[in-house]
């Protein structure tokens, strides 16, 4: 417990905790740091506060109040409304194709994830808005301005794991802020702080790459010999220019299985390939149609 704990015991409060995410996080928000997530999915039970709790901060519309069929998942997939999305996924069957008759422990035979905005670094977003409506801000997470978004739709398909949406009443761009809000102010993101589990992890960079190694050298231990790191510096995701992602995940499957890129990379890192293979193929048209027309 932090020392600052027992000097705001009162239910009832006149205003804001100067630094309250010393309290609720263990970290002190500054300008200049690198902040984000670690997410332990095997800590994820499903339960969707982080969902609430973000769309009630951000004041997202909710979804339609009914399952969609696909096991417990009613949301389906982040959009430009559900900034925080958790995916459910049944295995059922044995690696053979056989039917499980035996449960694994940590999440039993559920896989269970929270998904939300990387926030890249760099950003394969930020690096294809023409408006500069995305900007990396004080906290080295990514945002977009509302103001300056001209629904261009670039940053839609430059994001390598499908986040960024256009929201069809403004026609503008819309994902996770990290909170940037609640940063500015001290306070912990609402998806971390409301989570009961503390499968979302919130702090300084630095400190939760430290905090996820040894969570994977403790699962390890442990017996669960999958676990790894997805996003974190030299480790899966963090590929194709990529360097790391500040929202980055313990997983203990494929990342295919979470819906996640086994390589993501940055669109500007293959514009070169692309040039050359389209050269290539005119090239290669105009010889043949040269060889067409000579043998006429």
């Amino acid at each position: 417990m932090d020392p600052r704990t027992p000097e705001h015991s009162e239910s009832l409060r006149p205003g804001v905790i100067p630094q309250e995410a010393e309290l609720t996080a263990g970290t002190t928000i500054e300008p200049g740091r690198s902040y984000g997530f670690f997410t332990d999915t095997t800590l994820c039970i499903g339960c969707k506060a982080c969902e609430v709790a973000c769309k009630e901060w951000n004041a997202l519309p909710a979804e339609e109040f009914k399952l969609s069929g696909n096991s417990y998942d009613n949301t389906g997939a982040l959009s430009a409304t559900t900034w925080r999305h958790v995916t459910f996924v049944e295995k059922l069957k044995e690696s053979d194709g056989t039917r499980a008759t035996e449960l694994a422990p940590f999440q039993s035979n559920w896989l269970m994830m929270s998904d939300v905005c990387k926030h890249c670094s760099p950003a394969p977003c930020l690096e294809s808005c023409p408006t500069g409506a995305l900007f990396r801000t004080e906290f080295d997470t990514v945002v977009v301005q509302q103001d300056i978004c001209n629904g261009c739709g670039y940053c839609v398909p430059a994001c390598p794991f499908g986040v960024v949406d256009l929201n069809p009443p403004d026609g503008k761009a819309h994902k996770c802020t990290l909170c940037y809000d609640r940063l500015k102010g001290g306070l912990e993101p609402a998806c971390a702080k409301a989570c009961p589990t503390d499968s979302i992890q919130f702090g300084e960079l630095s400190d939760l790459h430290r905090r996820a190694h040894q969570r994977v050298e403790n699962l390890h231990a442990q017996g669960r010999t999958d676990a790894y790191l997805y996003g974190a510096p030299e480790t899966p995701g963090a590929t194709g220019g990529i360097d790391h992602l500040n929202a980055f995940f313990l997983l203990t499957d494929r990342p295919e299985v979470y819906n996640l890129p086994p390589a993501p990379s940055l669109p500007s890192k293959r514009v070169l390939p692309s040039l050359l293979t389209g050269l290539a193929t005119m090239v290669g048209l105009a010889i043949a149609t040269i060889v067409t027309f000579r043998g006429e």
